[in-house]
């Protein structure tokens, strides 16, 4: 071997070697790790055998207890269901105090629970009562009266069930300072009264629940709520742990919960080693397939939900009437319902990823409704009372809608676009115009009813002219007739045809206001002078006010503006609240009957609708009508304004509500307020022109 190999095998073998020492050591580090990891293991799973089965031990214990207290309940409801048998069964023997209160003696003695027997009459007054002889005397005759709160409510309960009801616990205070907890047994009494029997709880537990019970344990009574009554049995060990159990005693009348604390020493560490184990590894292999079974079976019903959720939400969308609209960030539409489709007469297919402006916006409003779109795109916060807008049928049809939008927000509290809510305006409107349409007819109605009850006065009225006519006609003939040529016969003459022609216009300016009162004409508002409103009702007025012998006086400040109003209605409320006030002053007892018009500046205004606080910078005429009547009392005044309310036989009940509607019509107010000394006053204001 030459020099030059020898260096080269050494070399080889030494890379061999530490090749070997290197896999040697991975694998004694992975067998080590494997090591540990059953170590792990098996700890874990000695730990879980022991916690198991000291919590299959702690079961064991509190589940006795339960049975026990169960059984506790049991033999306390059939002892409470003896006792009342054996306080019934006292009436067997006749009805006599002196025999029941023999009978009553044996039974306390025999049941230890009772405390006092008692036989009440009807009316809860005491016929006998019999105190327990293994107690110093607990009441006293005076405080067992017949208005006890607790024995009041058990026997009314008993007398409406027929039966036995008990009263809720309640403490009686002893001369020794102490006292107890007791409850009340009414039972009814063939042929009337009561039997009424006193429970000591402490006294309860100790008779009727088994002694067994109260071994190396607590038994106590307590409320619903938790609160103890009273407790009877061992008290608490040191190095014990506490147990407890809780069952329900329903009583005709009150429920009390029993409440036993069971006072156990703690479960030994390993009690069954090997049987823990072997149970241990079968429930751990059960327990993953159950929670695999579990896993699959929640994915299953949470698909289940899902679907039905979505289906059930697809159905709300589908059904409801009120279009709904989804859009991204950009613009475009996400997801449309049925509803909006035949809104717009457009499928979903058509306005789905529709991309710039949408068909059912009109082409004269598009500019507004693109600059609308990119606000809201660029963040800008809709109103949350909505607002209208106009759309356009697929049939070129205009509609007005009232959109409501608000922000979509995904689950990771992102927005990712706006959802709308629209609602068709259009049978609104309708319904709108029909409304104004039937209150135009109201009010012809209420001037047709005016009219009516105003023929009776004008034939009345237009007698006196017609007459005056004739028989300035009939002179005049006769004086034409028999007249020379002198001048004093053309005189009379021709004062008898100025007279004929006076009463003439006299009786047709009655006819005439009667027409102009009645007819029908489009509304329109125009500027009106004051005096001309009042000079057109005036000649109606005083029809009405020659028959009730009513004065009328008027006062119009001067140089009054013209009042921008619709004449024929304005004319309607002074005719109507003038009418009102004549007929307020048809007493008999009246002799000064004075209607009162006024028309002057107003100095201020109320207005309706909720601007009383806004400034107004229009000037305001305001009329009233005053009335020297009976004034308005304070029942009628609630329903004053309301539609066919009235106080008149004869009357409809619109016009004080027409008046009103018409004057805010007008963007002005009708009030009223007490007269001076006596009567009433409507105001109502209009705008000037």
């Amino acid at each position: 071997m030459s020099s030059t190999t020898l260096p080269l095998a050494r070399t080889v073998r030494g890379a061999i070697t530490g090749l070997r020492s290197l896999r040697s050591l991975h694998t004694l580090w992975q067998r080590w790790f494997l090591w540990v990891i059953l170590a792990v293991l098996v700890v874990a799973l000695l730990a879980t055998v022991v916690w198991l089965a000291g919590r299959h031990e702690v079961e064991q214990v509190q589940t006795a207890l339960d049975r026990d207290t169960a059984d506790a309940v049991s033999d306390l409801r059939s002892g409470l269901q003896r006792n009342a048998q054996s306080l019934r069964a006292t009436q067997a023997g006749g009805l006599d105090p002196e025999h029941w209160s023999v009978e009553a003696s044996a039974l306390l003695r025999q049941h230890r629970e009772w405390l006092r027997l008692e036989w009440r009459d009807a009316r809860l007054r005491t016929r006998a009562a019999v105190d327990t002889p293994y107690r110093r005397r607990v009441f006293e005759d005076e405080s067992r009266g017949p208005d006890q709160p607790d024995i009041v409510q058990a026997c009314a309960g008993a007398r409406k069930a027929s039966g036995p009801v008990y009263s809720s616990s309640h403490y009686v205070p002893a001369a020794s300072g102490s006292g107890l907890e007791v409850m009340e047994l009414c039972l009814p009494v063939e042929g009337g009264g009561f039997f009424v029997a006193t429970y000591s709880l402490r006294d309860t537990l100790i008779e009727l629940v088994a002694p067994t019970l109260t071994r190396g344990q607590e038994v106590a009574f307590t409320e619903v709520d938790g609160t103890r009554l009273v407790a009877v049995g061992a008290a608490r060990r040191v190095g014990t742990r506490v147990f407890t159990s809780q069952q329900m005693v329903e009583l005709p009348g009150t429920a009390l919960i029993l409440r036993v604390d069971g006072w156990r020493a703690a479960p030994d560490l390993f009690p069954n080693l090997l049987t823990g184990l072997v149970t241990a590894i079968s429930i751990a292999l059960v327990s993953v397939l159950v929670l695999l079974a579990r896993d699959t079976r929640r994915r299953l019903k949470a698909e289940h939900d899902l679907a039905d959720a979505l289906a059930f939400r697809k159905a709300m969308e589908d059904s409801v009437i009120t279009g709904l609209r989804a859009r991204d960030l950009q613009g475009r539409i996400t997801y449309v319902n049925p509803a909006f489709c035949e809104m717009v007469g457009f499928s979903a297919e058509e306005l789905t990823n529709h991309v710039g402006d949408v068909p059912y916006w009109p082409t004269e409003l598009a500019q507004e409704y693109r600059q609308r779109q990119a606000q809201r795109m660029a963040g800008g916060v809709p109103p949350r009372e909505g607002f209208e807008s106009i759309f356009m049928h697929k049939d070129g049809r205009r509609f007005p809608v009232l959109i409501f939008e608000a922000p979509l927000i995904n689950a990771q509290g992102a927005q990712t676009g706006w959802m709308s809510a629209f609602i068709d305006l259009s049978e609104q409107r309708r319904i709108e115009e029909l409304s104004r349409a039937s209150q135009e007819r109201l009010q012809a109605s209420a001037r047709l009813a005016t009219v009516g009850e105003m023929a009776s006065l004008l034939s009345h009225e237009l007698t006196q002219p017609l007459a005056a006519i004739a028989s300035y006609a009939s002179g005049s003939l006769n004086l034409l007739r028999h007249a020379g040529h002198s001048t004093g016969d053309h005189g009379e003459v021709a004062m008898a045809v100025r007279r004929i022609a006076e009463q003439a216009d006299r009786a047709g300016q009655v006819i005439r206001s009667v027409h102009d009162f009645v007819r029908r004409r489009e509304r329109t508002r125009e500027a009106v002078a004051p005096q001309a409103l009042l000079d057109a009702v005036l000649p109606l007025v005083r029809l009405q006010a020659r028959k009730l012998g009513v004065r009328i006086d008027v006062h119009v400040e001067e140089r009054l503006p013209r009042v921008q109003c619709d004449r024929t209605l304005v004319e309607q409320v002074l005719l109507n609240l003038a009418r009102n006030a004549m007929q307020a002053m048809d007493l008999p007892e009246l002799s000064d009957r004075v209607l009162q018009l006024r028309v002057l500046i107003a100095r201020t205004v109320g207005e309706s609708g909720g601007n009383a606080g806004k400034a107004d910078m229009r000037r305001w005429i305001e009329f009233s009508v005053a009335d020297r009547g009976g004034g308005i009392s304070a029942e009628v005044a609630a329903r004053l304004f309301t539609p066919f309310f009235t106080t008149r036989p004869d009357g409809m009940g619109l016009g004080l509500s027409l008046c009103r509607t018409v004057v805010e019509q007008h963007g002005g107010a009708l009030a009223y307020e007490p007269n001076r000394p006596r009567g009433t006053v409507f105001r109502f204001t209009l705008p000037t022109a």
